[in-house]
């Protein structure tokens, strides 16, 4: 009991620190062609870069305003009508920028528009690049803007960008990859959104979270026993957001974790310490950019769901205590999640030292789906949960056989 509180204090204390500032709101600029005007991190990535990058944005059925970019090409392959879509989907507490920052021939994103894919990567609600609402504000106090968990992402943001997505080119279908909580919204809205399915023409899914009882990170096993209490103190606070970007914490990445720094491989353990230690696929030099996309902003309830998951060792919804689970679910336990309904082709890319997403944990998912493609294990036995979108060797072991499959679904 003594560690686990220890772990626990200094947990909160890590959040109190983080929600100190609010994030930076970015500047919305749609261009087809580089330019040197200053624009959001992902776009700015895109530009810089060579590739060619569009803003969109698109407001979900309850009210939340989200940014998505899309590269519909580069100079060496240029922007063409009817080329296949690929929709891209980032993790808890990050961005769509994951899939841009290893840079041309390593970033999935650059990957896919090289083979000829129109490619578009979708930001969730509260991070950098979507926090704003019809009505609510994301810094005010004791705002409804943060009253969402995953749950929502999956319910309402996910269809949102994909209707859009599917509008704006004229397509029936898309690809979709997602990594961590990017796969956990994805089974959240195919299985109560089962319509979708038929929207998606290949799923994969980059380190599935979905069952969680047997993850081996430290935090999450230090954070899951108090999840009630810390929601209870944060309520109390006022405080909705977890970790959300500021300046602060980016100067404070960029000078502790710079090739220069002695500090640099502290930085580089607290990373191991979230998904698993693989020392070789880490670039250090790139810490300091890692940090200025992540933490890029989340909910409170989007941990506490989590933790929630980890404590019943089930995929359900958003648990809210014994009364409100009555008055909203008819039950005292909020209901799982019906995988049976997802019936859009899945594939499971998983790995051996995943912290956050455990081999066991993953095949209970693929027991569960009906039109599983498969278990697919990177071989590289040290691949952590980080290395799906940020490994040196990506494209390697990862990435080449993700666009294979999508071929093959074209």
């Amino acid at each position: 009991m003594g560690e686990h509180t220890t772990a626990a204090f200094l947990l909160l204390a890590i959040v109190v620190v983080g929600v100190a500032n609010g994030a930076v709101l970015p500047r919305f600029i749609e261009s087809t062609e580089p330019t040197d005007v200053p624009m959001n991190l992902t776009a700015n990535i895109i530009v810089r870069d060579g590739y060619y990058v569009e803003q969109h944005e698109v407001t979900t059925a309850d009210g939340y305003i989200l940014t998505m970019f899309r590269i519909p090409g580069s100079p060496s392959n240029p922007i063409r009508v009817g080329k296949n879509v690929a929709f891209l989907m980032h993790g808890l507490l990050s961005s769509s920028a994951d899939y841009v920052i290893s840079g041309p021939g390593r970033a999935l994103a650059y990957l896919l528009v090289d083979a000829g894919y129109d490619v578009w990567l979708g930001n969730a609600r509260g991070n950098t690049n979507s926090r704003r609402h019809i009505f609510h504000d994301p810094d005010a106090r004791n705002t409804n803007f943060w009253d969402f968990s995953w749950h929502e992402i999956g319910y309402f943001d996910l269809p949102a960008m994909i209707d859009y997505t599917l509008a704006y080119t004229g397509h029936t279908t898309l690809h979709y990859a997602g990594h961590s909580q990017g796969t956990t919204s994805f089974f959240v809205m195919a299985s109560t959104r089962p319509d979708y399915n038929k929207k998606i023409r290949s799923m994969h899914a980059l380190a599935p979270v979905a069952f969680m009882s047997n993850l081996r990170s430290p935090f999450v096993r230090a954070f899951a026993p108090f999840v009630n209490q810390l929601e209870w103190i944060m309520a109390m606070l006022g405080v909705n957001e977890f970790l959300p970007s500021n300046d602060m914490m980016i100067l404070g990445g960029q000078r502790l974790c710079e090739d220069e720094s002695p500090f640099q491989e502290v930085c580089a353990n607290v990373l191991f310490l979230i998904g698993g230690f693989n020392s070789p696929q880490l670039n250090r030099t790139m810490i300091p950019a890692l940090l200025e996309n992540a933490p890029a902003g989340a909910s409170v309830n989007q941990l506490v769901h989590y933790a929630q998951g980890y404590n019943s060792g089930r995929f359900r919804q958003y648990d809210f205590g014994l009364t409100l689970n009555l008055i909203r679910y008819g039950s005292i336990r909020p209901p799982d999640y019906p995988l049976h309904r997802v019936t859009a082709p899945v594939a499971l890319h998983f790995s051996d030292n995943d912290w956050l997403a455990a081999v066991s944990d993953v095949r209970e998912l693929h027991a569960q789906l009906s039109n599983s493609i498969g278990l697919f294990r990177v071989s590289d036995p040290r691949w952590n949960h980080l290395d799906f979108v940020w490994g040196i060797d990506a494209n390697t072991f990862l990435y080449e056989r993700v666009i294979s499959f999508m071929d093959r679904y074209n």
